[in-house]
């Protein structure tokens, strides 16, 4: 959906007709498949805030290598000559955002834009999203795992854990979508 709210910046390759979406039971299936791939190849499954975490603590270890080999979370990931990258989720981390980046250019997709609702600034957006990025990602690592990897691998799984953790997730988005509704209308 187009607002005149969004903003927009058409340059070069980002200008490119839209293409629809895939039919969501196609894209279950094909997801469903890649899922049971990686856990056939690699012997795990999908998730995202492990790489990440492998990512930050590559450039910290760069940074400020002391900080690592004083830090026991971080000394498991970059310690002494441990290599942050030596692990099956960075090229999963960084295959879906290429990937994704690639297929938004080619789909016709990609575009500069901040969708909001009428009644709400771009800056206001920015501040609410960033606020809802952050807790999310400090919930993913108390939580030990990303949605990626808590709803699809350990969902596929059966994990008890996983099952209720998505439970509470779509429970609290219900509970604070109503607050935050007025952002939208």
């Amino acid at each position: 959906m187009k607002t005149a709210a969004s903003a927009k910046l058409k340059i070069g390759l980002f200008n490119r007709p839209e293409k629809p979406y895939v039919h969501p039971y196609v894209g279950g299936v094909l997801l469903g498949i890649v899922l049971f791939l990686a856990f056939l190849i690699t012997r795990n499954g999908l998730g995202a805030s492990g790489g990440l975490n492998r990512l930050i603590a590559a450039v910290e270890d760069i940074v400020a290598p002391g900080h690592i080999d004083q830090t026991p979370y971080l000394l498991k990931l970059a310690g002494g000559e441990k290599n942050p990258l030596d692990d099956w989720s960075v090229p999963v981390v960084l295959g879906a955002i290429f990937g994704g980046a690639v297929a938004g250019i080619l789909n016709g997709r990609s575009k500069f834009e901040i969708n909001k609702g009428p009644n709400i600034s771009n800056r206001t957006r920015l501040i609410l999203a960033f606020i809802g990025g952050a807790i999310f990602a400090y919930g993913a690592r108390m939580a030990r795992g990303c949605t990626s990897g808590q709803a699809l691998s350990g969902g596929a799984t059966l994990s008890a854990g996983s099952w209720a953790l998505m439970m509470c997730i779509f429970a609290g988005a219900y509970a604070l979508a109503y607050f935050l509704r007025k952002a939208w209308n």
